[in-house]
């Protein structure tokens, strides 16, 4: 957590006088959770993650943790951005966040997916793609976010210069096009003013189906172990808070298969736990 809380001091002071002055790090730290509703934070305007009307699959995902704990949900509402865990778990606002893979003041909770960065191309255009050093891509116009792993093994490749479209990571205010750097990555490519994209496969995924053009999207499971491009994504609580852990963890393993469903419904390319290959749909 990054502010001292009253509850805490109160708890830890007592703790030491009962325990004999016994180390700190020995003690068991009170859970700060509320206890009758599950607070999540989220974006309002992320889709396919989370938007304000619940219609993204994070939302569907706490939906199920939450019937799961037998509580209602509840959003504190937060652009994505600098400072985002800071100012909403680190806060105390929330007690989870539901796409996180740690952080400083976030402690994940077991891996509930693992993905991969994807390459989009326009249906057709580059036929039996599989990896981001086919000789093809020297001469397309990539569009990336930068600063995400694929712009070092773009790098790597020398894949550099006027063919890289480098779109800033964050968009903010109002006369933004998109809702999100995604969406405008992928429209952008609808409209041909790239030829490939190379995103994030949960997002990538629903904005290519919904983009109205017909789209390949390629999961990036050949390149090298570094930089890496597969990733587990968890639930975040904050550090410390064990007990609230165990409980979100053990949801997790009960709902499983309602949460896979979700992941599907919105064509998240899921991967198998160890290897790089995708997951089937019957496996456990």
């Amino acid at each position: 957590m990054t502010r001292s809380s009253p509850l805490v001091s109160i708890a830890v002071a007592a703790l030491l006088l009962s325990a004999g002055a016994r180390p700190v790090q020995a003690q068991h730290l009170p859970d700060l959770v509320t206890q009758d509703v599950l607070r999540v934070c989220s974006d309002p305007g992320n889709m396919p993650f989370s938007a304000r009307k619940g219609d993204g699959f994070e939302n569907k995902i706490a939906q199920i943790v939450a019937d799961e704990l037998k509580v209602k949900l509840r959003y504190y509402w937060l652009t994505q951005g600098p400072g985002f865990v800071r100012n909403t778990l680190g806060t105390g606002l929330c007690d989870l966040i539901i796409g996180t893979s740690g952080g400083e003041v976030v402690q994940p909770t077991n891996p509930y997916y693992r993905s991969a960065y994807v390459l989009v191309a326009r249906k057709g255009e580059l036929p039996d793609i599989k990896a981001l050093d086919d000789p093809r891509l020297k001469d397309r116009q990539i569009g990336i976010i930068a600063g995400t792993p694929p712009s070092n093994r773009l790098s790597e490749l020398k894949l550099v210069g006027e063919r890289i479209h480098a779109y800033a990571p964050y968009a903010f205010g109002a006369e933004r096009k998109h809702q999100t750097v995604a969406a405008e990555v992928i429209a952008d490519l609808a409209e041909k003013k790239i030829d490939v994209a190379i995103l994030w496969g949960p997002a990538a995924g629903w904005l290519a189906k919904q983009s109205g053009v017909a789209m390949d999207v390629v999961p990036l499971l050949n390149e090298s172990a570094r930089p890496p491009l597969t990733f587990r994504v968890s639930m975040g609580v904050r550090q410390n808070e064990n007990d609230w852990k165990r409980s979100i963890n053990t949801v997790l393993r009960k709902r499983k298969a309602d949460i896979e469903k979700v992941l599907r419904e919105y064509d998240v390319p899921l991967l198998a736990e160890e290897e790089n290959r995708p997951l089937g749909a019957a496996e456990e």
